[in-house]
């Protein structure tokens, strides 16, 4: 039988995950207020691009009842309960709204999950992506300078696997790489070491929208933000102004520092795409 929140329960939990959305967004809305960019943490309203005011709703997750909530009826991707002025998220519904979308996530999450991870790249994706460059995407300086970036790329195998990343290297870098990776490539190639896939989590379950309890989603935020400030520091970037900290992959010191919390990432990630996967369809990732 599904979940029936009763009013008292779900509106509890509605504000909830509003007060940790808001203190999770804080620093952000308040830079955005003033004007101000940041090199980092932008990244995560930008690249995704969503705003606080989505993570900020809550929803309960496919197939959960919400008692006197005549409201919801009307909203996406929800049908009325069984008693009057019931709503709740509905799968069905999604999958007839967005098969293409449905099909896609679900693959990607699946075949992700399946793969054992990979812990070789050392987050040289940033360094392909200026490697002899005139122009960078990021205005901060590099730390080695372009020769030494340059350097750095030419002294390591890439070994990128995810295409999002790939598709911004150089002209010079893509060549490089161990394979040339496509779109249509990308759900055969994911797997759950790398960092974009575990920050890419937040997608999906964006993605799945009502599907996803908002407490889930916040999770999945959580994990991008923290996997987005070690993409950063491994970067080739100087980015001390901002209060970010270098880890050195150029070293052997900072590989292994790298790899460490790459594997620390890539639990935790294989932890919410299984939760991602029960909660949307209420089966677990084979």
């Amino acid at each position: 039988m599904s979940a029936v929140l009763s009013p008292a329960d779900w509106h509890a939990r509605a504000q909830a995950h509003e007060r940790r959305a808001d203190a999770l967004t804080a620093d952000h809305r308040a830079r955005a207020a003033a004007g101000e960019k940041h090199p980092v943490w932008d990244f995560l309203f930008t690249y995704y691009s969503y705003k606080p005011s989505q993570l900020r709703r809550w929803h309960p997750g496919a197939g959960v009842t919400l008692q006197e909530a005549p409201e919801r009826q009307g909203w996406r991707w929800y049908s009325a309960g069984d008693a009057p002025g019931d709503a709740m998220p509905d799968a069905t519904v999604y999958r007839e709204d967005k098969p293409e979308l449905a099909a896609l996530v679900e693959r990607m999450l699946r075949r992700t999950a399946a793969r054992p991870a990979q812990f070789g790249c050392f987050g040289l994706h940033e360094w392909a992506m200026v490697y002899q460059a005139e122009d960078h995407r990021h205005p901060a300086p590099l730390r080695l300078g372009q020769d030494g970036t340059d350097a750095v790329v030419e002294a390591h195998d890439l070994r990128c696997t995810h295409f999002d990343a790939f598709r911004f290297f150089t002209p010079a870098a893509a060549p490089r790489n161990r394979d040339l990776l496509s779109r249509d490539t990308q759900p055969h190639r994911e797997q759950p070491g790398c960092l974009h896939a575990g920050m890419d989590l937040y997608r999906w379950a964006m993605k799945l929208g009502p599907l996803i309890p908002g407490e889930l989603l916040l999770d999945t935020f959580e994990l991008a933000r923290d996997i987005r400030l070690l993409d950063m520091q491994a970067a080739p970037y100087e980015l001390s102004a901002w209060g970010v900290q270098p880890v050195r992959i150029e070293t052997a010191e900072g590989k292994a520092e790298y790899v460490r919390q790459q594997r620390g990432f890539a639990e935790r990630g294989a932890v919410l795409r299984e939760r991602l996967l029960h909660a949307w369809l209420g089966t677990e990732p084979v």
